[in-house]
């Protein structure tokens, strides 16, 4: 059946149009003023001393590492509960992925098992705000301090999220966010990698253009660099995204909070937390955890018939058929219960900016109607 309600969808208006046209009137499409302004006023909206904007959350996670300095014989503690970018950027830098199990109720990093699985090896962790709940920061930041390690957040899925009116993004080492169609706010592909010094500034600018440095020839390489500018088309678009942030932020917290209304009758359904203490979510997701004898396939199959869109967040990186090889010397997985049953479980409804409360009804009559039949 054709898709009727979408698991995503961005959120464009006139203003991007405009915004976007501008730029296509110009000369100049690549390394311009729209990046400029880009990384100016997204640095200024953390409070943080500059920001490098690069093709995709994915390259900035790889440029994050390198700034970091992990490479060859390091290891790098990430959750498996997340997307295959953060494992593949550590394999990316020559580096060995260890996963460790997450948090029963954000579905982040679980501090202790962290420091649990820190060996002599480990050079790194990396922390993923999950599904834009933002992780124990503290509690992770002091495990890091504590062995030397570096502290890299993936903001990817949570930006504006705060701890205790802090924002993510700035609280480790470095920090990256993804802008993804499916993201809060997107530039169509795209990331932003959010510095703390000059030096961090300077590298990576370098490493997203070919290992050129400023105001250098376009032929002299200092370098080994990549390919991982973001257009001034996708700037532009980032830019008055980033101005409707606030408010983006507020439309999804008022759908997130409808759900929770509206499947709290669902006997069968786990619905995600509206309120941590200390925490403002980002909701990148509205994500549900079904009992664990219900068949989510048979869920899913069923509201596609209906015309719904839904998602499974996360499979878990370390069950992946790609990743099985590498557990011979590539990487390691502790224990990953937790990991594992929410990776059977855990089911993503549609939510996106403009859901209306009418389809957000449709959604749970067709989830209530297809758990009847699992």
């Amino acid at each position: 059946m054709t898709v009727q309600i979408p698991l995503s969808a961005p959120d464009i208006g006139q203003a991007e149009i405009d915004a976007v046209t501008a730029v296509l009137r110009r000369t100049q499409l690549s390394l311009g003023p729209e990046l400029e302004g880009f990384e100016r006023e997204f640095a200024a909206y953390h409070g943080a001393p500059d920001a490098v904007a690069v093709s995709s959350g994915t390259a900035g996670l790889h440029l994050a590492l390198l700034v970091e300095e992990v490479g060859p014989g390091d290891e790098v503690i990430v959750p498996s509960f997340t997307f295959v970018a953060v494992a593949n950027a550590v394999l990316q830098v020559g580096a060995t992925p260890v996963f460790v199990d997450i948090d029963l109720v954000t579905l982040n990093l679980d501090p202790v098992k962290v420091e649990a699985a820190i060996t002599p090896r480990t050079r790194a962790v990396v922390v993923v705000h999950t599904l834009g709940v933002p992780a124990e920061m503290a509690q992770l930041a002091a495990a890091c301090r504590r062995s030397g390690l570096s502290l890299i957040e993936d903001a990817c899925e949570a930006v504006g999220a705060e701890v205790n009116g802090r924002l993510v993004g700035t609280f480790g080492d470095i920090a990256v966010f993804g802008f993804y169609p499916n993201k809060q706010m997107t530039t169509g592909e795209g990331g932003v990698v959010l510095v703390r010094n000059a030096n961090q500034a300077a590298r990576l600018r370098s490493l997203r253009n070919q290992g050129r440095t400023p105001g250098g020839d376009w032929l002299d390489h200092r370098d080994f660099g990549y390919n991982y500018r973001l257009p001034e088309i996708s700037c532009a678009l980032g830019r008055v995204q980033l101005r409707r942030l606030t408010e983006m932020l507020s439309t999804r917290e008022v759908a997130a909070r409808r759900y929770d209304r509206m499947l709290r009758e669902i006997a069968e359904v786990e619905r995600p937390p509206v309120d941590v203490v200390g925490l403002s979510i980002s909701w990148f997701a509205y994500v549900v955890r079904l009992s664990p004898g219900l068949d989510r396939e048979r869920v899913q199959a069923a509201m596609s018939r209906e015309g719904i869109a839904t998602g499974r967040y996360f499979p878990p990186i370390h069950l992946q058929p790609a990743w099985q090889a590498r557990f011979e010397g590539g990487a390691r997985a502790s224990h990953l219960q937790v990991t594992e049953s929410m990776g059977r479980r855990t089911l993503a409804l549609p939510f996106f900016n403009r859901i209306t409360s009418e389809q957000q009804e449709q959604v749970a009559r067709a989830l209530t109607a297809a758990i009847a039949l699992a």
